[in-house]
């Protein structure tokens, strides 16, 4: 009996535009929903939050350089470039232009509120806050069993984000950062597949 060679890659599930979008909203809304039942029932307070210029600059900053560094893994590290191709293949492919803003700002705003706005005060706003909400994070990027080194890489902007959250007392500069990184990022990934069909 012969074996049949098994594919190594995995199928993906191609999603519409309106799936994407109304999977983006919902995850952002349950989010949310977590993190206010948190702050109201189990007596956690809010990482502090306000506009500040400074914090708003080093926000873009850092956003840039977790940019600048993702860039680089996937330039270098073939596991972590298919396991991002294969993210952002079914999250962006699907997604016009105009529809990156809300991938910069539902994730950017509602993922910062629970894991470095409530997650990381409920657990102590330390070291075992920052690597227990990092991995969390992490995780929440998990599309699949081969997934794992773009779960590792997200876990390591978790680290980014949550010092950054607590050595500038400002919940702003990761959500800054967090929307930076994912406008730049799914900009230019969608501009290099739009130029491959050209």
């Amino acid at each position: 009996m012969t074996q049949q060679p098994q594919n190594q890659e995995p199928e993906i599930p191609y999603l519409t535009r309106t799936q994407v979008l109304v999977a983006m909203g919902v995850t952002a809304i349950i989010l949310w929903i977590v993190s206010k039942i948190c702050l109201q029932f189990a007596n956690v307070s809010l990482l502090s939050w306000g506009w500040n210029d400074q914090d708003f600059v080093v926000g873009i900053i850092l956003g840039l350089l977790i940019t600048v560094l993702s860039g680089v893994a996937y330039r270098f590290n073939s596991a972590y470039r298919r396991s991002a191709d294969y993210y952002l293949e079914i999250v962006l492919k699907p997604l016009a232009l105009p529809d990156l803003i809300w991938l910069g700002l539902l994730p950017g705003l509602s993922e910062e509120l629970l894991f470095r706005g409530v997650l990381l005060p409920a657990l102590g706003t330390n070291h075992f806050a920052v690597i227990i909400s990092s991995v969390c994070f992490g995780v929440l990027h998990l599309s699949g069993p081969q997934q794992w080194p773009y779960v590792i890489w997200a876990t390591i902007v978790g680290f980014i984000l949550g010092y950054s959250a607590i050595i500038s007392g400002n919940l702003l500069v990761p959500i800054v950062a967090h929307i930076v990184t994912n406008l730049i990022s799914s900009y230019l990934w969608k501009i290099k597949q739009l130029s491959v069909k050209i």
